[in-house]
Formats: C-alpha cells, sequence, structure tokens
C-alpha cells in the first residue's frame, strides 16, 4: 500500500496510537481488495449504519469508548441509520418488556454517537441524503457510509463514490479522512456488467423490477435501459422511485450501483459505453415481475391470518411520498366508505423530513385516518423476537427481505389497509 505523509504518520502513531489501528485496519481491508493506495474523503458528512442500543452489542461500545478516550473522533460530522424506539408505534406489553431489554444501551449509544460527531439529533435516517436531512454528497465526492440503500443511492442517482463498507469501518474512514481505493470507487469498477432491458407493459413496481434486478445480478453493476419511457428527468417522483428501486437491488442482490439509460449522472454522460465488453443482457417483461413475485416465500405460522400492522417506508419515505399516500389513502377510504384504515398502519420518513411535513393538511388528512407517522427503523422494529411473530405487510422489498412480514404491491396494500379486501 503506497500512503501519502500524513496516511504514513497517522500508521507511524504520530497521532496516537488508537488512530495507529485504525489506519491499519483500513489498509488490511484494501490490500483484501487489491487496493494500492488510499484516497482522501472528499465528502462532507458521513453515514453510519449502526445506529441501535442493542444490549448484546457489548464489544461495540467499548469499541466507542476507547475512540473518544483516545481523540479519535470523526473529522467528519455524520448521520446514521434510523433509531429503533418510538413509543408511538403498536406493541403489546410483552413486546414492550422485549424492546426495553433489546435495546437499553440505546441512551448511552446515543450519548456516545454525540461525542463522536453526530450531525445533531434529528440525523436519525437511512435517507442521510435527503436535502431536508444535510448530507447530500455532490457528484464525485468520496464517501465513506454504509447502509445499503444509501450507499445505493449516492452512487447511483447523485453520483458519488462510495464502496459497499460494513458497520465501523464506515467510521473508521471518517476518523482518519481516507479510504482504500478498489471497486465502485474506480472509474473501471463503475462499469456494468449487465445490460437490463425493462420492456414491461406498464411503469414497473420500484420494488418489484428492483428485487427482480438485484436477484439476477447480485453484487455486480447493471445497466438499465427502457425507464426513460416512464421518466423524462431526475425529479423529486423519479428519485423518490429509483430510492425505493435501488433499495430493493441492495437487498434482494448485492447492488451498490446501477446505470439509468438517460437518467442517472454517468449514463447520461457516457451512455452505453459505461457497458463493458463482455457484459450480459437480462430482459425484464411482465412475466418476470410476475414470477418473481409469486416465489417470494410466505413465512407466517397462519398463511390466513388477519394482518395485525403494516409498514410503509422502508427506506424511509420522502416528502412527496407522504404526500402521496395522503391522498391515496383518503381517496381509498372513501371509496371502501371507512373512515380510518382498517389495520394498524406506520409510515416513516427522516425526522427532518417530518418536521416540514407537520402541521400539512396532508399530515392532518394521515392522523384522521389513524395512520401512525413515525421516524423509526421498521427493520429493527421487526427484529424483535415477538414482533417478528406478528402477521405484518408491507411493499418493502428490504423489509420483506430481511423480516417475516409479507410483501404487497402499493395498490393491493392500498386495498387491504383501507379495508377494501381482507
Amino acid at each position: 500500500m503506497e500512503l501519502t505523509k500524513r496516511q504514513q504518520d497517522i500508521l507511524d502513531g504520530k497521532e496516537g496510537d488508537v488512530k495507529a489501528k485504525i489506519m491499519k485496519t483500513l489498509i488490511m481491508y484494501g490490500e483484501t481488495f487489491g487496493s494500492t493506495r488510499m484516497v482522501d474523503i472528499t465528502g462532507k458528512h458521513g453515514h453510519l449504519v449502526t445506529s441501535f442500543g442493542l444490549s448484546v452489542m457489548k464489544p461495540v461500545y467499548e469499541l466507542m469508548d476507547t475512540l473518544i478516550s483516545g481523540g479519535a473522533v470523526s473529522a467528519q460530522t455524520f448521520s446514521v441509520d434510523p433509531r429503533p424506539l418510538d413509543k408511538n408505534v403498536p406493541k403489546n406489553l410483552i413486546q414492550n418488556i422485549f424492546f426495553s431489554v433489546m435495546y437499553s444501551k440505546q441512551d448511552d449509544y446515543d450519548a456516545q454517537l454525540r461525542k463522536l460527531g453526530i450531525m445533531n439529533d434529528d440525523a436519525y435516517t437511512c435517507t442521510c441524503y435527503m436535502s431536508e436531512v444535510g448530507n447530500t454528497p455532490k457528484e464525485g465526492d468520496i464517501l465513506s457510509w454504509a447502509e445499503s440503500s444509501a450507499v445505493v443511492y449516492a452512487n447511483s442517482i447523485l453520483g458519488a463514490r462510495c464502496n459497499r463498507n460494513s458497520g465501523i469501518l464506515d467510521l473508521f474512514g471518517s476518523i482518519v479522512g481516507c479510504v482504500p481505493y478498489f471497486g465502485l470507487l474506480t472509474d473501471e469498477g463503475r462499469k456494468a456488467d449487465w445490460l437490463i432491458e425493462v420492456r414491461t407493459s406498464t411503469r414497473p413496481e420500484a420494488q418489484l423490477l428492483g428485487s427482480a434486478i438485484g436477484m439476477k445480478v447480485m453484487e455486480d453493476v447493471p445497466y438499465v435501459a427502457g425507464m426513460d419511457r416512464y421518466f423524462s428527468s431526475l425529479d423529486d417522483e423519479a428519485k423518490s422511485y429509483f430510492k425505493d428501486f435501488g433499495a430493493a437491488t441492495a437487498s434482494n442482490g448485492a447492488v451498490g450501483l446501477y446505470h439509468i439509460e438517460g437518467l442517472t449522472p454517468e449514463a447520461v454522460r457516457q451512455g452505453r459505453s459505461l457497458l463493458k465488453e463482455n457484459f450480459r443482457t437480462f430482459v425484464i417483461d411482465d412475466e418476470v415481475l410476475k414470477e418473481t413475485e409469486k416465489n417470494y416465500p410466505v413465512i407466517w405460522k397462519d398463511r390466513n391470518a388477519k394482518p395485525k400492522l403494516a409498514f410503509i417506508g422502508c427506506p424511509h419515505l420522502s416528502r412527496s411520498q407522504l404526500e402521496s399516500w395522503s391522498h391515496r389513502i383518503a381517496d381509498s377510504l372513501v371509496k371502501n366508505g371507512r373512515k380510518k384504515v382498517d389495520i394498524p398502519t406506520v409510515m416513516t420518513a427522516a425526522p427532518g423530513v417530518l418536521k416540514g411535513f407537520s402541521g400539512t393538511k396532508e399530515e392532518k388528512a394521515l392522523k384522521e385516518a389513524g395512520v401512525i407517522i413515525s421516524y423509526i427503523c421498521p427493520l429493527m422494529y421487526m427484529n424483535n423476537p415477538m414482533c417478528g411473530k406478528m402477521p405484518v405487510i408491507t411493499c418493502s422489498n428490504k423489509l420483506r427481505t430481511y423480516t417475516s412480514a409479507r410483501y404487497y404491491r402499493e395498490d393491493d396494500l392500498l386495498d387491504i389497509i383501507t379495508g377494501g379486501r381482507a
């Protein structure tokens, strides 16, 4: 590994033993993937994936104390994934006891994050790149992030550069200000292995399309053609769509970067020259999406149980999505002759997004319909063993993949929660 003088000084312990160990760890990480040099981080803020104060994460808390006492705080402020707790989200007594035990270290961990450099108390979200949060990288910025849905969005929609780092390594890069140069940081690593031709009769559900692509290409880079029939620019609607699309590619597969022909920054500039010489082709039509959805397992104990909870917003919803869901739910309730949702429904978004949404007519309509609006991580809620046994439904492919939640397309989920079907 070729190091700059500053990087070598850190490795030699001139900024303390703790930073020296961090630099050594990052060097070993880079060399594992064939990296020969480190590159400076240029993004203004970092992003950590570990936000939850699980009682079993004692080694993490000990490590954080070591970093703090050794003066190895982050060189850049950072955002972090959503909090796992919100008293407004439905829980019975037994579930509540489990939560209090599982996340008993939450307050202590939040205090550690403040000492390490979290941006502010509202910087808890998986959609840190939204303008309301304040962590939106510029095209070409080098990042040290984890959180699969955030990384794939930053790489693809924003044109920043970041590898799919694991938790803790994301913080290590932010502390020393550099990361190993390999993979999605390089021009070659950003070229596409697959040409995906979308030939559906209508605009495909973002979650299903992302799922089909992720399960096909796994960790490879896809170049997706055919979506310019449905989007003419990367406006708010398109960004929200590809947010959910990207989360599905990253969780149902391991995609860290995708290109959308005519839309994403690199695809607009370079077009199909982004395709590698030996690229493979995958055609997605209505039948492919139908088969993809058909093969999702349902792991409820009783497949015919009535859902007890619905989650919308994994990853967190955008402001425009909150507004859209408000209108859709109101219209569907009128259609079905109801005033409130038939199933407890939780919609999640970043604290900053929720502040801007607060007091709007759309927020009022959602609350009048009985919808709960929260900042939590649905995945962390579902990973409580007692909550995991519940029949929960969602329109998130990420939540479906990591929990026992059952997936429905958005229109089907809407019909269920507003009493239009069992």
